[in-house]
């Protein structure tokens, strides 16, 4: 195993000198390489009760990993072209049921333990610039280096991310380099469209400008929740998504806030009929019907306070009367943190983090679960409400040249799928991150 990383790791080297220009004011090819293991284990717990979508109160470990290549190339003026294949396998803690704001972000409901190759990411992007002013674009994944205006409108076309493009944070963001939580990825109540690998086919379009942002992404909804197939009748099935982003500073330090607003329409179940036509056992899958339509919003600020340490704070909502399709079944959260560099104890590039959670559901969610209804992630047969609260801390070490970090993590979540019937639950884990 340690020869073929290290004969990987040779043969992408001498690939990447060799495509890339001497300069890197226009790098016209590069290469890069992740993989990401996370290891979990819970201890045991109390709870009365156990629905078929509920996290299992017995102990269990289970592992997930995730291994990336990221190409991307020049094609004419202000184009470029990425692809991205992937590898994923293993499972999250009961088979990645029973919380909401799941501890492993490398972990989706895939169904299955089995490694998987797929198309992560298969997108063309063309830029137009215009001003003096220039920005200087680092080499790094799906990003070419170089000159870049300051003043630009892009679009891209293909199957991507939402989280490549959408509410991002210096500080709370990435799975695989920050907090492992799905609540701490991005803002929890977004909806965002996502087949059941986490990417979608759509357009994404972005307006840049030296202190602001402006983002809006058209894309496909799929024909199940939480699936792979994609709705052809896209005049019916679709999202809309629209982002603003201000940066600036504050004493010298700098800082972000991001505005999100989003509308998903398609063939989707309501709560509240479900109930109506069966309020013993309902079932939101029967009431679906195109028409229907979810919105919400999401606010997302990040700010360093000195060189070494950052703060940050995200707060959505979402309608919660149509059924959660795309992410997690969360229709109010709000989430705060912060990050601190080890320059104080002379680990400069290790970092430590502490972030914490609250997720709520909507009225029409919480009758429909406390009446015994199940949705794609949670469901324990019954309901005690009670929002679901969670806490993560981490220590990310760098072992190797800023290529290779392992990073121990625990997280204790009360009210597991906001039920006050069953918990605490205790996470302990482990990840070990490659990247060049």
């Amino acid at each position: 195993m340690e020869k073929n990383i290290l004969s990987f790791l040779l043969f992408t080297s001498i690939l990447k000198i060799a495509l890339a220009q001497d300069t890197v004011k226009q790098e016209r090819t590069n290469f890069h390489f992740q993989q990401t293991i996370i290891t979990q284990y819970k201890l045991p717990f109390d709870a009365p009760y156990t629905g078929k979508n509920s996290l299992l109160p017995t102990a269990e470990t289970q592992s997930s990993i995730t291994t990336t290549l990221f190409g991307g190339t020049r094609l004419w003026k202000g184009a470029e072209a990425y692809f991205n294949p992937e590898l994923s396998g293993g499972a999250g803690l009961s088979q990645t049921l029973g919380i909401a704001g799941f501890p492993n972000g490398e972990t989706f409901r895939v169904g299955g333990v089995q490694n998987k190759i797929y198309i992560a990411r298969l997108f063309l992007k063309q830029t137009f610039e215009w001003g003096k002013e220039k920005d200087t674009v680092e080499d790094d994944l799906n990003q070419l280096a170089g000159l870049k205006s300051k003043r630009y409108f892009s679009f891209s076309v293909g199957k991507f991310g939402m989280a490549d493009f959408f509410d991002n944070n210096n500080f709370s963001h990435d799975p695989r380099t920050q907090f492992m939580n799905w609540a701490l990825m991005d803002n929890a109540a977004w909806d965002y469209p996502a087949n059941t690998r986490g990417y979608v086919l759509g357009l994404y379009t972005e307006m840049g400008q030296p202190t602001w942002t402006l983002r809006f992404a058209f894309t496909m909804v799929t024909t199940v929740p939480n699936q792979s197939v994609w709705d052809a009748k896209i005049g019916k099935a679709n999202t809309q998504t629209i982002e603003f982003e201000k940066r600036y500073t504050i004493d010298g330090q700098k800082g972000t806030l991001r505005i999100l607003t989003f509308l998903n329409n398609g063939k989707f179940g309501n709560y509240r009929e479900a109930i109506a036509q069966n309020p013993t056992a309902p079932n939101v899958d029967t009431t679906q019907a195109y028409g229907r339509h979810k919105y919400g919003f999401g606010i997302n600020a990040d700010q360093s306070l000195t060189k070494d340490f950052g703060v940050f704070a995200k707060a959505s909502y979402n309608d919660g009367h149509t059924e959660t399709w795309f992410f997690t079944e969360i229709d109010r959260s709000f989430t705060f943190g912060g990050v601190l560099k080890g320059t104080s104890w002379k680990r400069a590039d290790d970092e430590t983090g502490l972030a914490f959670i609250v997720n709520g559901l909507s009225a029409d969610h919480k009758d429909y679960l406390a009446a015994g209804g199940y949705g794609f992630l949670i469901g324990d047969g019954k309901l005690n409400y009670s929002p679901e609260m969670i806490a993560e801390f981490y220590y990310k070490i760098n072992v190797y040249q800023k290529k290779f970090w392992l990073t121990p993590d625990y997280q204790f979540i009360l009210h597991p799928a906001y039920n006050a019937d069953r918990g605490p639950v205790n996470v302990f884990g482990a990840r070990a991150h490659v990247e060049f």
